[in-house]
């Protein structure tokens, strides 16, 4: 016990005798003891104060963080990270973000600045009274369909999972937005130099930088908006750049809207639809509200002509018009149809099933469109859905969706109004329960954090990016040797597929 000051500590037998907590002898004048009293109440408090504190720190996991700074209450629904955190390399803005500030000069024949507005989500969708629900309309857009580079970029600056230390992350992303850099010249007469030019600078600036000199690019992964066709060229004449074929691309994993079925470092990821729910709440609501949808047509096709020889669309879009009882038709020819309108909806939103030809590549937007309005969609090459969107979708299409060989539907020995007639409304409701489940898994979610208790896409793509990597760490690692030769094979399987890139037949 500390003695009042300048005075000596009282006799310890003379306050064991006390009935009270001090008992003020005459040689204590009224001050002191008051002084005393008080002193030591406040010693008394202050001791169970530090009782209580070292108790609640011992019985309380997580009380400090890195810096040993008290947090007394940490969040409740903090995430753990268990495969690791991603560090975003803060590139020069020539690879990304100038890209923005001069989205006019993107595109020879009109602007691009609407279309990339709004973090990627473009234009705010309009037209949709009486089709949508009211309440839901806020969260549509029309979101171009190469958009994704920028979607990505600006969850991964909100990411739950980023680290600022590199030297703490599991991965490393690069936030270079090479789809939108060649997507300038893919449809002009450009050279190959023009093409590869951002991507040769990109290349120089990430060898240079200290973490992918320690895993040569192994944990780094990159996304890109476009198929992976666009930058797979051989020969400076052939269509896109020639990135991915590149030394520095070895490595990386890349996440892009159509993978090579021979390369495994590809990773498909859907495509951005018109719809970004602002909570969990938004996609409860949108499901009960297709899965009540009371539907109108047996099928419908949303498309249009290709001045290409044998051009299937134009077959379809034949067929549907000569069935027009049963087959709804949205003519891409007399409707505008990119990133997507009221009349594409509300075609999908009425029709039990949807033709989904291949579109640019193997796969399409539409697909996503039409199975976001709960649609069941009907495929003609295996794989436009086949070895397509794993991470995604059921891991049997024949559960969620219809497959007919376009070759029967070509030479009349298969109606596709008696095959889709063939299932029963039971069939139909199975089907479409799977179409359902996949749903929340590939919107791309509004808030920048993501929701709060459903996966997005982003969020199933990155944290299977996480796993891969951190499985590849672990030594259970694929066989490297075949993985090489599957990817120097890749191109070449391609260019023999009956439809090529060089002919345009791809289209």
């Amino acid at each position: 016990m500390i003695p009042p000051f300048g005075h000596s500590s009282p006799d310890l037998q003379t306050l064991k005798k006390s009935k009270s907590t001090l008992v003020c002898k005459k040689t204590f004048s009224p001050g002191q003891a008051y002084f005393f009293v008080h002193h030591r109440a406040w010693l008394f408090v202050t001791s169970l104060f530090l009782v209580f504190l070292l108790i609640f720190v011992t019985d309380t996991p997580h009380i400090y963080n890195k810096s040993t700074r008290l947090q007394l209450f940490p969040a409740p629904h903090a995430e753990k990270c268990e495969s690791g955190k991603v560090y975003v390399y803060n590139l020069p803005e020539m690879f990304n973000r100038e890209f923005l500030n001069k989205c006019h000069e993107l595109d020879p024949w009109h602007s691009r600045c609407n279309a990339l507005s709004n973090n990627g989500f473009g234009p705010r969708a309009t037209g949709l009274a009486g089709i949508v629900p009211e309440n839901l309309a806020p969260a549509w857009y029309w979101t171009d369909m190469f958009a994704g580079e920028i979607i990505y970029h600006n969850r991964m600056l909100n990411y739950k999972c980023r680290t600022m230390e590199p030297e703490s992350a599991a991965a490393f992303y690069v936030p270079f937005y090479a789809g939108i850099a060649v997507g300038k010249y893919l449809f002009t007469n450009s050279s190959a130099m023009e093409r590869d030019w951002h991507c040769e600078m990109l290349t120089r600036w990430v060898q240079n930088q200290q973490y992918w000199k320690r895993s040569n690019g192994s944990d780094h992964f990159i996304m890109f908006g476009r198929a992976t066709w666009d930058f797979r060229r051989t020969n400076d004449a052939d269509w896109g750049s020639s990135f991915i074929n590149k030394p520095f691309m070895q490595n990386i994993t890349r996440l892009t809207i159509e993978r090579s079925q021979w390369d495994p470092l590809d990773v498909s990821v859907p495509y951005p639809t018109g719809f970004h729910p602002r909570s969990d709440a938004d996609i409860r609501q949108w499901l009960n509200f297709v899965r009540t949808r009371k539907r109108k047509s047996l099928f419908t096709f949303v498309g249009g002509k290709r001045s290409i020889k044998n051009d299937f669309r134009s077959l379809l879009l034949s067929y549907c018009y000569n069935e027009s009882d049963s087959c709804r038709v949205v003519d891409c020819a007399r409707t505008r149809c990119q990133d997507g309108t009221s009349a594409i909806i509300e075609a999908f939103l009425d029709s039990d099933f949807c033709l989904q030809p291949r579109g640019d590549a193997y796969t399409r937007r539409s697909q996503f469109d039409c199975m976001l309005a709960g649609s069941i969609p009907v495929f003609f090459w295996k794989r436009s859905v086949y070895d397509q969107y794993q991470w995604f979708f059921p891991s049997d299409p024949a559960s969620f969706s219809v497959f007919i060989d376009r070759k029967d539907v070509r030479n009349g020995a298969i109606s596709i109004r008696r095959v889709l007639e063939s299932f029963s409304r039971e069939d139909v409701r199975r089907i479409r329960e799977k179409v359902f489940e996949s749903i929340p898994k590939f919107l791309y979610a509004n808030p920048s954090q993501g929701l709060e208790i459903s996966t997005d896409a982003f969020d199933i793509a990155i944290n299977g990016v996480l796993r891969r990597i951190k499985e590849q760490r672990g030594g259970r690692k694929s066989n490297t040797t075949k993985e090489a030769n599957e990817r120097e094979t890749s191109w070449a399987q391609y260019q023999v597929d009956e439809l090529t890139v060089k002919n345009l037949q791809m289209y």
